[in-house]
């Protein structure tokens, strides 16, 4: 090779290292600063709740009476279909009435004896009214006539009472329904022996419209509620809340209830309480012994926090944590406290500020003082609760 052409490659020898140490120290500085990790970010913020409380239960009757014969007798006759509906007052059974029709008018007629005595001591008075004054009886007679005379009136009270008395056990063996309803089955069939005061009710009867509904809330939500209320962070529209109701079947039941009470007492084997609702049922869909769940409107919160729930984890200890974005794009552990779980999102009380970038997708690769790029979720606060 001439001395020419060894000049003529040295710039070109010379460029070509020059790229590729560019091109290492490129290298280098990629690895030195890596690609921020991308996380999504839920903006918290506060918005008006609806809180409700969804609670079990159990469907109970309005009004339930157990018929039971007042006298004693051999049954006649039936006069329902068991699992009909029946009016109050209605003929449900017919116990034999021959020895009470006799009472009664064996009394009767006693009460006709003792209305003639009393008439003719009442007489024998108005004839010794002319004669005492004259001296034609004695002061002595004329007294023990009108003793006899009251004596005969309070027997002819007492037969009337008699009277009643066998009346009142006559219709009694007319055995009706003391309110409307549905009837259950029978116990007794015709020819059975019952007797006045009996154990055994001879049929139930079950007003289904309206019908109750018995739920159980445990103590420490109830005084939760009640402070919540107290302290003004809960706002109730009204003394009666609005219920709604979920049938074993998973179908939401179309008519709305009221709450009517709580118990004054707490359980002591369950710490909870019992609250009661009333709901109308006017084609019967609701019978007693039903399992139920009661969703039970508790009021509005004003200024509630919601959290999507998989950006809340919790320690070991169990307590509430979220991983959020500050203002240099760096990652913060903050604790919380989750108050309530609202359907697939949990309400915050402690913790967090409107404005607050809660981290709930990309947790993996967010670590307290890390650098990321965060993308907003475009989810909107929810209003109610479930």
């Amino acid at each position: 090779m001439t001395k020419n052409a060894r000049f003529s490659l040295l710039p070109s020898f010379i460029i070509i290292s020059a790229a590729l140490l560019a091109g290492c120290n490129d290298q280098g500085e990629t690895q030195a600063h890596p690609a921020e990790p991308q996380v999504t970010v839920h903006v918290v913020e506060k918005a008006p709740l609806a809180v409700t409380t969804e609670l079990p239960g159990r469907t109970t009757a309005f009004r339930i009476a157990e018929v039971r014969p007042q006298v004693s007798g051999i049954v006649l006759k039936r006069n329902f279909t068991e699992g009909s509906d029946v009016e109050a007052g209605q003929s449900l059974y017919q116990i034999d009435p021959a020895t009470y029709q006799a009472d009664y008018d064996s009394a009767k007629g006693e009460l006709a004896k003792s209305e003639a005595a009393a008439a003719i001591a009442h007489l024998t008075v108005k004839r010794y009214v002319p004669l005492v004054g004259t001296k034609y009886i004695s002061q002595q007679e004329y007294d023990q006539a009108i003793a006899d005379a009251r004596q005969a009136d309070a027997s002819v009270i007492a037969a009337k009472a008699a009277v009643e008395s066998a009346r009142i056990n006559l219709a009694y063996t007319k055995v009706t329904s003391p309110i409307s309803g549905r009837i259950g089955k029978s116990n007794v069939t015709e020819g059975a022996l019952v007797t006045n005061g009996q154990a055994t009710e001879l049929a139930t009867v079950q007003q289904l419209d309206p019908i109750y509904v018995d739920v159980t809330q445990s103590s420490n939500d109830f005084m939760r509620l009640k402070q919540s209320v107290e302290q003004g962070s809960l706002h109730k529209d009204s003394a009666s809340s609005t219920v709604e109701l979920v049938m074993e079947n998973g179908q939401s039941y179309p008519l709305k209830g009221s709450l009517q009470f709580s118990d004054v007492t707490v359980d002591e084997s369950t710490g909870s309480i019992t609250l009661r609702a009333v709901f109308p049922n006017p084609q019967h869909t609701l019978l007693p012994g039903m399992f139920v769940r009661a969703r039970i409107d508790e009021g509005v919160q004003p200024n509630a926090i919601l959290v999507p729930q998989q950006g809340v984890t919790r320690t070991p200890r169990g307590d509430a944590t979220v991983m959020v974005v500050n203002d240099k794009s760096q990652v913060e552990s903050r604790a919380v406290v989750a108050a309530q779980a609202i359907g697939d999102k949990w309400l915050i009380s402690e913790g967090l500020q409107p404005g607050d970038k809660v981290i709930v997708s990309g947790l993996q690769k967010a670590r307290p003082g890390v650098q990321v790029k965060a993308t907003a979720d475009t989810e909107t606060p929810a209003t109610k609760a479930q």
